[in-house]
């Protein structure tokens, strides 16, 4: 049997033994299409034999969000073209978006796990629902700026690592940040306050949770049929990128755009831990330090195009594309820049806080309780 089979079957044996209190609801809700999948890539695996040659390793990489610029623009390039280069051929790869690979974002955690994938992405709100710990560095309200999610993503990076090396056996690779995600509705709004009794398209249970506190009606829907519920009326408003909503087409559908910075759309790429180390210790090194410049780009990227697709959305002479829109801005109101800390302190981290319990408690104040001055207080038993 391939190398790659038998590792699949000791990652799903490994997985049954590292079941913990706080996994086991997640691991039954995925266990059977999981294992079914595994058992598919198992056979094909057998039928096909081992990768190639002893020359030339051959990776499959599950990327980001398919059709936008962080995907197009960076790694597509950098996996296709760049790695062979990097490691004069030794490594070649193929990279497909997450969204068009047939994964379920929520599950990639526990695929990587399985060593079903071993090379991927997964945003951190869809793989919250199993870890809430990862997903604090994207709490809405908590980054008015991409100054100070860089600095919370640094204080928090270690921990990030540690989790999903203990708990899932994935080598954290990189961090992703896409562009500001902010608010496109179809009719016209002053304040956040504004959105009570809209329906809002949300991508994390934080977002969700905002949403609700301000009266509105939360709907997570996938980011590719934004879109499409707003044509079959599904929605009011929607919070995404200000450039990936310029490239689906939102601004055609709405009318009225926030720039307040609601959260980023953090992702994470890492590796399933025992493909990781059967590559060479000197190709992991090239690796590594491609993928850090591949990281350090895309958040230029990033930080650049929250002001250019904005651009692009109201049609200012900033933007650097062909096709630009004409939607109106909304100017952000100074209650809403003062309610940003009232949202992070009464509403966001205690829920986010009863998803994870002592655990997230401890995270944070070890990690981020002094660059926002907030200081959480240890969970009770009957409080959890």
């Amino acid at each position: 049997m391939p190398d790659f089979a038998w590792a699949v079957i000791h990652n799903i044996w490994k997985s049954t033994r590292l079941m913990n209190s706080r996994s086991v609801a997640c691991q039954h809700r995925h266990w059977y299409s999981l294992l079914t999948f595994a058992t598919i890539v198992l056979a094909v695996a057998i039928a096909r034999g081992a990768e190639p040659s002893d020359q030339t390793t051959h990776l499959r990489v599950v990327g980001g969000l398919a059709n936008v610029t962080q995907f197009t623009k960076f790694e597509r390039p950098f996996w296709q073209t760049e790695v062979p280069k990097l490691t004069q051929g030794r490594i070649t790869a193929d990279i497909y978006p997450f969204d068009q690979s047939g994964f379920a974002g929520p599950e990639m955690l526990q695929l990587m796990r399985l060593g079903v994938v071993s090379f991927g992405t997964a945003l951190l709100a869809q793989v919250a629902a199993d870890e809430p710990e990862l997903n604090v560095v994207d709490l809405p309200t908590l980054n008015p700026d991409m100054k100070t999610l860089r600095k919370t993503v640094s204080a928090y990076r270690s921990h990030i690592a540690d989790i999903l090396a203990r708990r899932y056996g994935v080598e954290l690779l990189a961090i992703y940040a896409y562009p500001a995600q902010v608010l496109f509705c179809t009719s016209k709004f002053q304040t956040l306050h504004d959105l009570a009794g809209r329906k809002v398209r949300t991508s994390s249970v934080g977002q969700s949770e905002m949403m609700e506190a301000l009266g509105a009606v939360p709907i997570q829907i996938p980011f590719a049929k934004i879109v499409d519920s707003f044509r079959r009326g599904v929605v009011d408003c929607a919070i995404t990128g200000t450039r990936s909503g310029a490239e689906i087409g939102l601004p055609e559908v709405t009318s009225y755009i926030s720039p307040l910075a609601i959260s980023w759309g953090l992702s994470f790429f890492g590796a399933n831990r025992d493909a990781w180390h059967q590559l060479p210790a000197d190709v992991r090194k090239e690796l590594r330090a491609g993928i850090q410049h591949l990281e350090a780009a895309i958040w230029d990227a990033a930080d650049r195009e929250t002001s250019v697709g904005l651009a692009c959305d109201i049609g200012s002479a900033e933007c650097d594309s062909e096709k630009t829109y004409h939607m109106t801005l909304v100017p952000v109101d100074p209650a809403d820049q003062s309610d940003r800390r009232q949202f992070l302190i009464k509403t966001i981290l205690p829920q986010w806080i009863q998803r994870c319990g002592q655990d997230c408690v401890d995270a944070w104040n070890s990690t981020l309780a002094r660059q926002f001055d907030i200081q959480l207080p240890s969970v009770q038993a009957d409080d959890h």
